[in-house]
């Protein structure tokens, strides 16, 4: 489902994680993730992406 849109991915550290919120900007749709604050940003937001993609995808 990965398409050419607009995602906003915001990225705050929660003690020893990061919790990465990515945001589509057309349908409004939000999901958050938790991962460790060892894992590359890369990673952190190709997960979030994944997610995100997942829960559109459910709702189509």
């Amino acid at each position: 489902m990965r398409s050419k849109r607009d995602v906003i991915f915001e990225f705050i550290q929660v003690g020893n994680c990061i919790k990465v919120t990515a945001i589509d900007v057309t349908t409004g749709l939000e999901v958050s993730i938790l991962g460790p604050t060892t894992a590359t940003q890369k990673h952190l937001q190709q997960t979030a992406l994944s997610k995100l993609d997942s829960i559109l995808k459910k709702r189509s």
